[in-house]
């Protein structure tokens, strides 16, 4: 691959050749590129499921591109009852979600790869004439195109939508080279999620190996012993339990003058984190903090609110620092400083079945229901310091591992990223 030359083309807007900061070194004397409407490209698919026989509805997520809704939200959002007018969705179709976010900014278009099904027509579907048109997969997941859908957009109603009518965006410009020189930079962009992917399934083998040490490292309630024990503790005493009352104290001092203005929120995915950091805005206005709790570094939180990833409600240590937190969350801090032990203990199911026997069924289904008195009086696991230790160290390890691949593929992303910049012309050069 090769920086832009200074090759004589024969396709310019105005005196500026059109070609990408980045060409592949056996492109660099083929013909500029050019631009195509999307309507010269592509035709629009408004078949609708007038018979309500496909009942698998889709969708196009900013994140995770074209899913089954199922997958997506963990129910049905769409009843089975009004599907007749959504747009049948073939595979192999693209499909645009006019809705906006910090990650796609103008919505996103992607490729629907998991199969036929039916969408909304709130979104717009389009298929190719050419079949062999990844390459436009790739080119709809870089910022070129943003500014035409800026332009062609009119100010609606709803700010978390594009308005945007359905022939400005057929007219929405789109890169054109030979087949070749498209198919090269699709396999090349193709293989970077290759890789990305490998990593991903590298993360999720150490994930359940972890889930499966998590579960055999610690004792269940009524069992003496754990199913696994390091050699060096197999001829100690056996484990007993105690209340998490006797083991830590519950933290209750009030923001009262408000001096404190760091909203902390504990995410059953992500722990202790900056509310600002997680939410992308400030939830809690800062006028009405003087009621929340003060939550140091190093104590643990309890958020009632449940999940699927969280089915009793996530505790999480606070590794971000000082901060405050709703009166609806627990806090509490051990008497021992040395306590990974236990933020590696609740991640764990071990201490779920207590939770459920202790709850109880309240007006929000969405949360526990449980007394502070009762979530205190939760038992622990407790051992040898050297044990709890050896296993916090264990497990520490493989979170480690998990960081470090996790690392691997924002350094992936990146370098995509720039790519997904450099490998395709720029639009603006036709739309000044």
């Amino acid at each position: 691959m090769s920086n832009k030359h200074e090759g004589t083309m024969n396709n310019t807007v105005g005196s500026r050749v059109l070609e990408p900061k980045l060409r592949f070194t056996e492109f660099l004397e083929a013909a500029a590129w050019s631009f195509c409407s999307l309507g010269e490209l592509a035709k629009r698919s408004t078949r609708k499921n007038t018979d309500g026989e496909l009942t698998r509805v889709l969708t196009n997520s900013a994140e995770h591109g074209v899913v089954d809704q199922r997958d997506f939200f963990d129910k049905d959002i769409a009843t089975q009852g009004n599907l007749e007018g959504y747009y049948i969705v073939e595979m192999g179709a693209y499909v645009y979600n006019p809705r906006i976010s910090t990650t796609a900014p103008v919505g996103p278009v992607s490729k629907n790869r998991v199969g036929t099904g039916v969408m909304s027509p709130l979104y717009t579907i389009f298929n190719f004439h050419n079949s062999e048109n990844d390459f436009y997969a790739h080119y709809f997941k870089s910022t070129h195109w943003h500014q035409y859908m800026r332009q062609s957009s009119s100010t609606g109603a709803r700010h978390d939508r594009m308005n945007i009518t359905n022939d400005a965006f057929m007219g929405l410009p789109l890169p054109v080279s030979t087949p070749e020189e498209q198919q090269k930079i699709a396999d090349c962009l193709a293989s970077l999620d290759d890789l990305m992917a490998a990593q991903l399934q590298k993360i999720d083998a150490l994930k359940s190996h972890k889930k499966g040490l998590l579960q055999q490292l610690f004792p269940a309630e009524s069992e003496p012993l754990p199913k696994l024990r390091f050699p060096e503790f197999q001829n100690l005493d056996g484990w007993s339990f105690q209340s998490l009352g006797k083991l830590a104290k519950r933290s209750t001092r009030k923001n009262t003058d408000g001096g404190l203005t760091r909203v902390l929120t504990n995410s059953a995915e992500h722990g202790v984190v900056d509310q600002r950091d997680f939410f992308d805005k400030d939830i809690a206005t800062q006028g009405n903090l003087e009621g929340y709790y003060v939550v140091e570094m190093g104590a643990y939180v309890y958020n009632p609110r449940i999940s699927t990833t969280a089915p009793v409600g996530p505790v999480s240590k606070n590794r971000v620092g000082t901060g405050v937190m709703s009166p609806l969350y627990t806090i509490f801090k051990f008497d021992n400083s040395q306590n990974d032990f236990y933020a590696h203990y609740f991640k764990s199911t071990h201490w779920h079945q207590y939770m459920r026997q202790s709850s109880s069924t309240g007006a929000r289904h969405d949360r526990m229901s449980i007394t502070n008195d009762a979530f205190m009086g939760l038992p622990l696991p407790v051992s040898a310091p050297e044990e709890q230790q050896k296993i916090a160290d264990c497990l520490a390890s493989l979170d480690d591992l998990i960081t470090a691949q996790r690392q691997k593929i924002d350094t992936l992303k990146a370098h995509k990223k720039g790519l997904l910049q450099k490998i395709f012309p720029r639009l603006t050069e036709v739309l000044e």
